[in-house]
């Protein structure tokens, strides 16, 4: 089915699950969470995807739970806390070949007052840190991280993942690029209020106009990761 709009329903459903978040109460509300949030976030994947395809042709959109659209259910083992569900929704948007999640993609997650919009990837494995610093002090790639960093703030963007205090062992603390060796991971996004084109079969455009504010630091990691 063509995207028509996320329903208002929808908003009003994430708000009432966040104020009884509870299995029994879920359960009993099953079909409106079907009906008001999964349906429509199934047609939002696609349309987003089609959207997004034009600028990065290779990025993966899959309208399934678990593939761009995330399980509501928490993994509470190892958390804090302990309430059962998500009351926001979450997409995901990657490129690259590999499992999705160690991909650089594009994120979403919409609550009953905030839409928030980005790119990148929240951690780096292990692996791919280490090919990542060395790209930072590389003079062509690490140059071209800088502008693309720069860019996407000239573009409203918040730049995050640096969760270092120090500077890592074997790089120069005086770098030019020292605080971006910082980083256990790179993102960059946005956050703002429940946009009026929610409703809307406008709403893919409106998220995929401003994706393309970001595919700099996007597409260096693709770059990286390949």
């Amino acid at each position: 089915m063509a995207f028509a709009g996320f329903p208002r329903e929808g908003l009003a459903f994430l708000a009432d699950l966040a104020r009884n978040n509870e299995r029994a109460w879920f359960h009993a509300h099953r079909e409106e969470y079907d009906a008001y949030v999964l349906e429509p976030a199934r047609d939002l994947v696609e349309a987003l995807g089609e959207e997004l395809a034009r600028f990065a042709p290779d990025v993966h959109a899959e309208p399934t739970v678990g593939g761009s659209i995330m399980r509501i259910a928490r993994d509470t083992r190892f958390s804090k806390n302990k309430t059962p569900y998500k009351p926001h929704l979450d997409l995901w948007f990657w490129e690259g070949d590999g499992p999705s999640r160690t991909q650089p993609g594009y994120w979403f997650r919409l609550t009953p007052k905030r839409l928030l919009l980005g790119v990148g990837m929240h951690r780096f494995e292990r692996e791919v840190l280490e090919r990542y610093r060395e790209a930072v002090v590389d003079p062509k790639r690490g140059q071209a991280l800088a502008k693309a960093v720069a860019a996407v703030e000239r573009a409203g963007g918040d730049v995050g993942g640096a969760n270092y205090k120090r500077v890592p062992r074997g790089y120069d603390t005086e770098h030019e690029r020292a605080p971006l060796l910082l980083h256990d991971g790179l993102y960059a996004g946005l956050e703002l209020p429940v946009p009026r084109e929610l409703p809307t079969p406008r709403f893919a455009k409106f998220c995929a106009e401003r994706y393309k504010r970001f595919t700099p630091l996007q597409e260096w990691l693709v770059d990286l990761l390949t």
